[in-house]
């Protein structure tokens, strides 16, 4: 699949059109994203802020308190509490999109996973996937890995 991809919330109010390729896509196992989702692991997907223009509707601000680490803060529907999308305060240039909210999902397949330390013990990842005990040292270790994968077009 190639660019641009189209998305948004559960109940269509918040519409929203990413123009680029992302940067990387990866699945994260830690116990934050477990509880966050509701599920296993949640996936990110980084991409350019620049990139993504909002179509309809005029998503609410969130902010969440994580015990052991930095704020979160990011875009949700105020109408059905999709979310949509984070805005990592350290990397003001990009967001963390929620992948699950793209019309499109069937080409989602992550480069990696993180924080495998703590996966649920039924999960199996796929043979030759790279993964990650914790977080990777370098910040660009998921973005390298996406561009090696998939060259950009």
């Amino acid at each position: 699949m190639q660019a641009p991809f189209d998305g948004g919330c559960v109940c269509g109010k918040i519409r929203y059109r990413l123009a680029e390729d992302p940067l990387t896509l990866y699945a994260c196992h830690c116990t934050d994203c477990q509880r966050h989702t509701g599920a296993a692991f949640g996936l990110s997907m980084i991409v350019r802020r620049a990139a993504l223009t909002l179509r309809a509707g005029d998503p609410r601000d969130h902010e969440a308190a994580v015990p052991h680490g930095p704020h979160r803060h990011g875009k949700f529907c105020g109408e059905c509490a999709t979310r949509l999308w984070g805005e990592p305060g350290r990397f003001p240039e990009v967001l963390v999109l929620r992948p699950g909210t793209l019309d499109d999902t069937s080409w989602l397949n992550p480069v990696a996973h993180i924080w495998v330390r703590s996966a649920q013990p039924w999960v199996v990842l796929p043979p030759g996937t790279r993964s990650f005990d914790t977080q990777p040292h370098d910040p660009l270790a998921l973005i390298n890995l996406w561009s090696q994968r998939r060259p950009a077009t």
